[in-house]
């Protein structure tokens, strides 16, 4: 008498041929898997796997963009390759989707410390848009550029203005125009980091402070919003703002203050008011910047 298990395993070896050759009755599904090159025998074990397969490369060959991509995992194909005997299925990414991860690379030379992400997407087209007050910013950043390129040695800026007129945003698409330059910047929304530099004392606190200090370009967001004390001002702005300024490293700050204001603030702390340290920080953002204002109805309304 036959071994019980061999019968199993013919029942299941005709069970898989049946599948099989029902699936390529199709004779769209048969050109695909003849162009596979790969053995009869190992492609009837993985008729499931290649009809499904063989769906996503037809949606792909019907695809206009990866805003109708109808597969599984959008801007990827399930790929069979074979290995030896046995099939790998893989998800390779579709030529959009290469298209995509190319064009987003410059992404890497960003770097955002409490910002949110939607600054990586920032261009200067769309700041064209609407308020003639950006224009002057605007020359302002090209020449930057220009210049910044050409190894010459040029100020940041000092951006004050009103809430929500995009002087972030506006920052934001210069750093992503020289990202794709392959220059590195770093962008940090000022409270928010101070909060987090308390958290690190005991962990990355000073590999923090000297990547902000080094950093090719610098946007310290929203400065003087902060709660200012003694410690914020002396023993972080201060030493950052000098080492920058000591390097020639350009360095960026958006604000809702004026700089007199922000000498202001910055003079106020628990301790008491010291108007000489708040003026040699102001010192330094002069010598690292100029100032320029932005005044337009608010973006985020």
């Amino acid at each position: 008498m036959e071994n019980i298990e061999n019968v199993i395993d013919k029942v299941d070896e005709t069970s898989l041929a049946h599948s099989f050759y029902d699936a390529c009755s199709d004779k769209v599904f048969k050109d695909y898997i003849d162009g596979l090159n790969i053995e009869e025998s190992i492609l009837m074990k993985y008729t499931s796997s290649l009809q499904d397969a063989f769906l996503e490369c037809k949606n792909c060959k019907k695809c206009k963009g990866l805003d109708t991509c109808k597969n599984e995992n959008k801007g990827y194909v399930y790929t069979p390759n074979k290995m030896k005997n046995t099939i790998n299925f893989s998800y390779d990414a579709c030529e959009y989707e290469k298209e995509r991860i190319k064009s987003d690379a410059y992404k890497d030379n960003l770097d955002l410390f409490e910002m949110p992400l939607d600054i990586q997407n920032a261009t200067f087209k769309d700041l064209y848009k609407g308020s003639r007050s950006r224009i002057p910013i605007l020359n302002y950043c090209k020449e930057f550029m220009t210049k910044y390129l050409k190894g010459e040695r040029v100020k940041g800026i000092y951006l004050t203005g009103s809430f929500g007129s995009g002087k972030t945003y506006l920052i934001a698409a210069l750093f992503n125009e020289l990202a794709k330059k392959d220059i590195k910047s770093v962008s940090v929304y000022f409270p928010d980091f101070l909060t987090s530099l308390k958290s690190s004392f005991n962990t990355n606190f000073g590999e923090r402070i000297n990547y902000i200090k080094k950093v090719p370009l610098l946007l310290l967001d929203d400065i003087g919003a902060e709660n200012c004390s003694n410690w914020s001002r002396d023993e972080i702005l201060g030493p950052i703002l000098q080492y920058r300024m000591d390097n020639h490293l350009p360095t960026f700050f958006t604000s809702n203050l004026t700089l007199e204001e922000l000498e202001s603030a910055l003079s106020i702390t628990s301790s008491g008011v010291d108007k000489v340290k708040a003026r040699r920080i102001i010192e330094r953002i002069k010598q690292l910047t100029e100032t320029l204002e932005l005044i337009s109805e608010s973006r985020r309304d």
